[in-house]
């Protein structure tokens, strides 16, 4: 069976789901970051470069929300970095609905980050490719992987994108 796009109020649900997580980040709602994934939902960042060359290697790797509370937890109480914000800019997602009922997205964004002393300055851009399904018709990530398209990346990479 092939692949069809998503259409109709799943993807005007899935649609603001995405915008929705990207705005909590923003708005420094961390502690339900781990709520917009499945209890077993992966969230790994890559660079383009090992992306397509097939390299498993990433930059960051959480599997489960238990994994995602923790890195939390220890960017709230642990890590000592300088206070910033983020300001997400992303494309509308492209949907599709596969075989198994599972919806495929790929949305592009740019992060710009603004540090304590009011710089401003893009700090991330790629693409997320995403794995949502509906759990209780709410939509949640089984997937996000985060693909940037630099190999360069900032130490100060504390926050999810």
């Amino acid at each position: 069976m092939a692949t069809e796009s998503a259409s109709g109020a799943v993807r005007a649900r899935i649609e603001e789901f995405l915008l929705d997580y990207v705005h909590r980040i923003d708005d420094g709602d961390l502690q339900g970051w781990p709520d917009f994934f499945t209890e077993n939902g992966t969230y790994k960042i890559v660079t383009r470069e090992n992306f397509e060359a097939g390299l498993p290697l990433g930059i960051l790797f959480c599997e489960g929300r238990g994994m995602m509370a923790d890195r939390i937890l220890a960017l709230e109480t642990a890590n000592i970095f300088e206070p910033h914000t983020y300001c997400h800019l992303q494309s509308r997602p492209s949907l599709i609905v596969d075989p198994g009922g599972r919806y495929k997205a790929r949305t592009n964004f740019s992060v710009i980050r603004t540090m304590q002393d009011g710089t401003s300055q893009i700090f991330a851009t790629g693409k997320y490719l995403d794995v949502i399904v509906l759990e209780d018709g709410r939509p949640l990530l089984a997937e996000r992987l985060v693909v940037l398209e630099s190999r360069r990346v900032d130490i100060l990479l504390v926050y999810p994108l």
